[in-house]
C-alpha cells in the first residue's frame, strides 16, 4: 500500500484503455494487447481497464467481456514486467450497486490489480451518506480511487462535504476528478486539503482542462502548502500517450521553476480543442469512446472504431473535426512514435 500511495503521489500518465473491437464487433484480443504494449512503452505509469473507455457494455451477460478484458490486460502488464520493462500500475474499473462491485473488487483483486477506479453512477437515486458506506465496504476489498464524474456522461453532481466524509476512508488512495466544473473541482480538492490526507494523490480526469489542472497550485488560505494534481487518468491519454508522458514530464520541471510561460496557456487551450473534436464535445460527448477509437484506428493500433452499443458512432462531422486539429496541433501527435513500432506490437501479440 505504502509503494502504491508513493507512485500515485510522484505523478503518472493513466491511460483509461479501449476496447478493441473488428468491423463485425468481435473482440481483437491480438490488438488489445498490442495496445497494452503501446501504452507501457509509451511510458504511461498505470493503465485503467474496465472503465468507460472500455465501455461499460462489457459486463452485459450478451458480451461477457469485463472478465477476460481485466484478465487480458493484466497479463500483458506481467509480460512485460517479466521482459524488464516498467512495471505499470494497474486499476481496473468497478462499478454497480454494493453486491455488484464488491464481486468486481474481487475479481480485480484475484487478477492481481493494484487498485479499483470506483464509479457511483449508477447510485445516482441514492443519498450521499449511502454513497459514502458504499464506497467504505468496497475499499476494504480493494485500494480505491475515487471517480467525480461529470453529470453529461451519467455521472451527478456531489457535494464538498460528500468528499470530505469520502477522503475519511482508509483506503482511499486517490481521487480522479472528472467533474468538467471548475466550482466541483475545488469542492474535491478542498474537502482533501482540509481532511488532512496528504497520502490521496489528485489525479485530473478533466479532459477539457488537463494541462491547467497540472500547473495551478490549490492552496485556500495564504500560508498553506499547495497542493498539486499529480497526473492524470485520462481517456484523452489513451491517444497520443507518448506525447502526453513528455507534457507530464515537462510540466513537473515547469511546476519546479516557480513560473509558468505563456506558451503554455496556449498549449493548455490547444489541447482542449483537440479534446473537443476527439471527445465530440459539440455534440453532448455523444461521440467520446468512437472518437477515441478512431484516433486509435488510423494509427493502426485499433482494427476499427466500432463499440459495442450500435449508438456510440462518430457524429456527423467529427472525423474532419479530427483531422482538424490534428493537422493545427502536431505537437500534440505521436504518429512517429507509433509507426516505428506498431508491427512489432502487433506481430508480438
Amino acid at each position: 500500500m505504502d509503494e502504491l500511495r508513493q507512485r500515485l503521489l510522484e505523478g503518472m500518465v493513466i491511460p483509461a484503455c479501449p476496447l478493441a473491437l473488428t468491423d463485425d464487433g468481435a473482440w481483437s484480443e491480438r490488438h488489445q494487447r498490442a495496445l497494452v504494449d503501446y501504452y507501457r512503452e509509451a511510458g504511461a505509469g498505470g493503465l485503467a481497464v474496465g472503465v468507460h473507455t472500455t465501455q461499460f457494455e462489457i459486463r452485459e451477460s450478451r458480451h461477457g467481456l469485463y472478465a477476460p478484458v481485466l484478465e487480458l490486460a493484466s497479463h500483458r502488464v506481467d509480460s512485460g514486467t517479466q521482459q524488464g520493462q516498467m512495471a505499470m500500475l494497474r486499476i481496473a474499473g468497478i462499478c454497480g450497486e454494493t453486491p455488484q462491485a464488491i464481486r468486481e473488487a474481487e475479481l480485480a483483486k484475484g487478477f492481481g490489480y493494484d487498485a479499483g477506479l470506483l464509479s457511483v453512477a449508477a447510485l445516482n437515486a441514492w443519498s450521499e451518506k449511502a454513497i459514502v458506506e458504499h464506497c467504505r465496504e468496497v475499499a476494504e476489498v480493494l485500494p480505491v480511487i475515487g471517480f467525480y464524474l461529470q453529470p453529461a456522461v451519467g455521472g451527478r453532481d456531489l457535494s464538498y462535504e460528500f468528499w470530505r466524509a469520502f477522503s475519511e476512508i482508509e483506503n482511499v488512495v486517490a481521487i480522479k476528478i472528472a467533474a468538467f466544473n471548475r466550482y466541483r473541482t475545488l469542492d474535491v480538492i478542498r474537502a482533501v486539503v482540509d481532511s488532512g490526507r496528504e497520502d490521496i494523490a489528485l489525479y485530473t480526469g478533466n479532459d477539457d482542462h488537463i494541462i491547467g489542472d497540472l500547473l495551478t497550485p490549490f492552496r485556500f488560505d495564504e500560508v498553506a502548502n499547495p497542493r498539486w494534481f499529480s497526473g492524470g487518468l485520462l481517456g484523452q491519454w489513451a491517444v497520443w500517450t507518448e506525447r502526453a508522458v513528455a507534457i507530464l514530464a515537462e510540466i513537473k520541471v515547469v511546476r519546479e521553476s516557480g513560473a509558468v510561460p505563456a506558451e503554455w496557456l496556449t498549449r493548455n487551450a490547444q489541447l482542449t480543442d483537440a479534446n473537443s473534436a476527439v471527445f465530440d464535445s459539440a455534440n453532448g460527448f455523444a461521440g467520446c469512446i468512437a472518437g477515441i477509437n478512431e484516433v486509435l484506428r488510423r494509427q493502426g493500433l485499433l482494427p476499427s472504431n466500432r463499440c459495442l452499443s450500435a449508438e456510440e458512432v462518430l457524429s456527423p462531422g467529427q472525423g474532419a473535426e479530427i483531422d482538424r486539429v490534428i493537422s493545427a496541433y502536431p505537437w500534440l501527435a505521436d504518429d512517429a512514435f507509433v509507426v516505428q513500432n506498431r508491427d512489432r506490437w502487433l506481430e508480438n501479440s
